[in-house]
């Protein structure tokens, strides 16, 4: 519907013009940030709409400066009556900027409702910039001087935009809706979202993304780095009696955990990072107490750690450009078949080779861990390894005869991969540690794909306990067999438990799957054992039991007994004082 010039009148006579506010939600909390502020015409028959025509037209008669004070100063009365300190965030017309007492209108205005001007964000689009941008850059510069926030909307969709953010002091660039609508679909519009993130960081300004309408949208923009966010996902744009319970409410769900590496856009994250970003990384990837490095799949050192560096007994710069061959050619032989396999996006943890020997001349093991990394394709784009010096532990294990021990908790190292699905069982995020399927690939985990990877026969059963645990929200808790790239099929066990909504509803699964390939092996091994003791046992009839003075016959049956139930019955008659000795067995 459009409003002729006479209805546009007739409304700003009768003051029918009224605000609307849309959620500003912080993504990392999900607390309400503030509202954006939007003009509505409130027909006295229709109720409030917003006419197709309504602003041009008011730009076109000179009309802007007084729907925008009507409207600007209902928003500052109404929020200015809620608790705490929420923002508002106010656009401008391009024709306003030209109006001389732009900035004391609105000091006025704000000050005669009593609100803060410096909760107050004024949204400057680009095009309102391409006329007079001297003219903007005495209008912003006012602005701010008055306490006022300067937000550069509708960020990428004009041609100066670098220039615009150079010549005028923003606070905050905002992330056009058509970018965000489309960035779990096309790489390209998450890639131009990752710049606009890292490049506002790298200003020191704030980013707000508008026209989130989907979990997984606001899940992409939580880890791209994004602090603000809005749209039909958070709430539309609503009437202040409305904002009232919106303000009230409990914070909005947030993701929880990290996303796994090799996921669509926690790789393109590292993108987003500007340069303080990276130094804080790089600090952390130093003060790491194990060895760390990224390869390319060229076998090529890409980056590494200081720890990594000082166990191949080589600097840092050294490293890099050059090939693990080139760095550790008494090592590679050895590495060189894991390498390859992680290239091909197999995840391998918990593989242990002898050190080479340093320059002291000492001997010592580490405990290697290779999980490739993925792009937005599904292709390997490089390797992470990680080094752990374990040698003590191999010397512990020697002085305390735990060999056994000590080497299935150094192979269970890492072993659990956590996972992330939606209310149905759709797959949303998996770790890249858990992809050892044909063909490898984190498609093949996404939504529903996972179940293709398990047997046959263990199909259908944990379909049947899925289904369950979804409707009951019980705790999920399966064991089946996946394939790993080398044919063998192993076992592992998925754990997992639900997250609820403000209203009782399951909205997530959180869990972790764990290979259990090595515990299922030893039951099958203890239970072959104990059948062929039991098969042993009655092929002779009885057992005498002596310690050289006393005897005691037993029966095959008291020492099946003792096998089938796994005691120690058998040895403890043998101890009694009854026999007063060391036993001895014989026919």
């Amino acid at each position: 519907m459009v409003i002729d010039l006479v209805d546009l009148h007739r409304a700003l006579d009768n003051d029918e013009m009224v605000p609307h506010f849309q959620p500003l939600v912080e993504l990392r909390t999900g607390k309400l940030s503030g509202f954006e502020v939007l003009a509505r015409w409130n027909h006295p028959i229709n109720g409030p709409f917003l006419p197709e025509n309504l602003i041009a037209l008011a730009e076109q008669n000179g009309l802007i400066g007084i729907l925008s004070q009507q409207v600007f100063g209902k928003a500052f009365s109404a929020v200015g009556l809620l608790p705490g300190k929420l923002g508002l965030s106010i656009n401008l017309s391009p024709v306003q900027l030209h109006y001389g007492t732009l900035s004391r209108q609105i000091q006025d205005l704000a000050a005669g409702f009593d609100f803060p001007l410096e909760r107050l964000t004024v949204e400057i689009t680009e095009s309102a910039l391409l006329k007079d941008l001297q003219r903007s850059q005495k209008i912003a510069g006012e602005l701010k001087e008055m306490g006022c926030r300067l937000s550069l909307d509708d960020f990428g969709t004009g041609y100066s935009s670098l220039a615009h953010l150079q010549a005028l002091p923003f606070d905050e660039l905002k992330i056009d809706r058509s970018f965000v609508g489309q960035m779990t679909k096309r790489r390209e519009s998450r890639k131009i979202v990752a710049a606009i993130v890292g490049l506002g960081h790298s200003l020191g300004l704030s980013t707000v993304a508008e026209g989130i309408e989907t979990d997984e949208q606001s899940d992409v923009l939580l880890w791209l780095g994004s602090e603000l966010g809005q749209g039909w996902h958070f709430g539309r744009p609503a009437p202040f009696e409305a904002i009232c319970a919106i303000a009230a409410r409990s914070p909005w769900p947030t993701a929880h955990g990290l996303l796994s590496p090799g996921n669509d856009w926690a790789v393109s994250s590292l993108e987003a990072f500007p340069t303080q970003r990276l130094a804080q990384l790089q600090a952390i990837y130093d003060g790491a107490p194990v060895g760390l490095c990224f390869l390319d799949c060229a076998l090529r050192y890409v980056s590494l750690n200081r720890r990594l560096a000082e166990m191949n007994g080589a600097s840092v710069s050294s490293h890099l450009g050059k090939t693990v061959q080139e760095m550790v050619p008494e090592l590679y032989q050895n590495v060189e078949p894991y390498l390859l396999r992680a290239v091909k996006g197999e995840a391998i943890s918990g593989v242990e080779f002898p050190r080479p020997k340093l320059e002291s001349g000492e001997d010592g093991w580490i405990l290697c861990s290779y999980q490739p990394a993925f792009d937005e394709a599904d292709e390997v784009i490089g390797i992470s390894i990680s080094v752990m010096d374990v040698t003590e532990h191999r010397q512990a294990k020697e002085e305390l005869r735990e060999n056994e021990f000590v080497e299935r908790n150094l192979g269970e190292m890492n072993t659990q991969s956590p996972w992330m699905t939606d209310a149905e069982g759709r797959n949303l995020a998996m770790s890249s540690q858990w992809v050892r399927t044909r063909p490898a690939g984190q498609a093949t985990t996404r939504d529903l794909g996972w179940l293709e990877a398990l047997h046959l026969d263990d199909l259908k059963p944990t379909i049947k306990r899925m289904k369950k645990a979804l409707r009951t929200g019980e705790p999920i808790d399966i064991q089946y067999r996946v394939q790993s790239l080398d044919g063998e099929w192993r076992w592992m066990r998925s754990r997992g438990t639900p997250r609820f909504g403000a209203q009782g509803e399951i909205t997530r699964w959180y869990g972790s799957v764990e290979d259990i390939q090595e515990q299922k092996s030893a039951e099958t091994e203890l239970r072959e054992t104990k059948a062929k003791m039991r098969v042993l046992l009655k092929a002779v009839p009885v057992v005498l039991i002596s310690d050289g003075i006393n005897r005691q016959v037993v029966t095959i049956e008291a020492l099946a007994d003792d096998l089938g139930d796994g005691s120690c019955g058998l040895l403890k008659r043998v101890k009694s004082k009854e026999l007063r000795g060391s036993a001895a067995i014989g026919d």
